[in-house]
């Protein structure tokens, strides 16, 4: 019995569902793409119809997506992600560049003083940095690499260790000299800044908790801003301590501008990566990716 061949939908068709799925909703679709939302709503429903399956779960205005249409958005997300991709490098033509987003801390307390030595062996790449906290999807976005923390695991990308994601308490050194800090467990009476869960386990593991687990002293209430560069500012207007990850100090550790008040230095199991797409690796995301890794290497 001779089977029909399956008809690929329209690209338009799922260009529509891949905005909507993405963007969680039509008229948000419609705005991206320079439709309208009924013809957002009418590409959908033509997809549907050609599939046989619901995408959409509608109610009056609001959509989620059905469990067809969460398998079809992951696979079509990384498709026209590489569409774009290519289109971008074919755009580039006889220029090129190097896109790059990280997290601010390791951003400019690490790569942007070691950058100007990748520019330096490679002035053929125009490079722009985003320092961001927020992740964002490399399969579509414009970006050609990123530096994350986290577990080495993210879809449709490849990630390769750059160093450990280790942390230590840090202050002003005026506060050991006047006798403020002698233990651990002075740390309480000052102010905190920094992660709770690092403070938590960096207390534990000095030996500032009781023998049943409990913390000792009063409860700890760290205010986290965000990043390292602006916990330590904050710590040493404030008279207080932040913990942070010693690496990207080194600078004003050895300066004598902060100081350690003590050896106890706990591991993250959130490591720092690079971050790039899957597949054929492009001749700067190979550069960069050389450069990098051989820094991380010796520093």
């Amino acid at each position: 019995m001779k089977t029909t061949p399956f008809r690929t939908p329209p690209l338009t068709a799922l260009r529509a569902f891949e905005a909507a799925a993405r963007l969680g909703g039509f008229t948000r679709a419609a705005d991206e793409l320079a439709m309208t939302q009924a013809a957002v709503s009418y590409q959908i429903k033509r997809l549907e119809d050609q599939l046989g399956v619901a995408l959409f779960h509608r109610a009056g205005r609001r959509v989620r997506l059905t469990a067809a249409g969460q398998r079809l958005s992951a696979s079509a997300s990384e498709a026209f992600g590489l569409l774009r991709s290519a289109c971008a490098n074919a755009a580039k033509q006889g220029t090129s560049q190097l896109l790059i987003t990280a997290l601010p801390t390791v951003a400019y307390n690490w790569l942007v003083p070691r950058l100007g030595g990748f520019q330096v062996t490679h002035p053929e790449y125009a490079v722009r940095l985003d320092a961001s906290v927020q992740a964002v999807d490399l399969r579509v976005s414009e970006f050609d690499v990123a530096i994350r923390s986290g577990g080495g695991q993210w879809a449709g990308c490849r990630a390769d260790r750059l160093f450990p994601n280790d942390f230590t308490v840090v202050c002003a050194p005026e506060l050991i000299a006047s006798g403020a800090v002698r233990t651990p467990s002075d740390l309480r009476r000052l102010t905190l800044f920094g992660r709770d869960r690092w403070w938590t386990a960096w207390l534990e593991a000095a030996g500032a908790a009781r023998a049943d687990g409990a913390r000792s002293g009063p409860e700890i209430r760290p205010t986290d801003l965000g990043t390292q560069f602006s916990e330590v500012t904050a710590a040493l207007a404030q008279g207080g301590a932040a913990i942070v990850t010693p690496g990207f100090f080194a600078a004003d550790l050895t300066s004598g501008r902060l100081a350690a008040p003590f050896p106890v230095v706990v591991r993250d199991d959130h490591d720092y990566w690079l971050v790039h797409r899957e597949g054929a690796v492009a001749p700067n995301v190979r550069d960069f990716r050389r450069w990098i890794l051989a820094a991380a290497q010796a520093g």
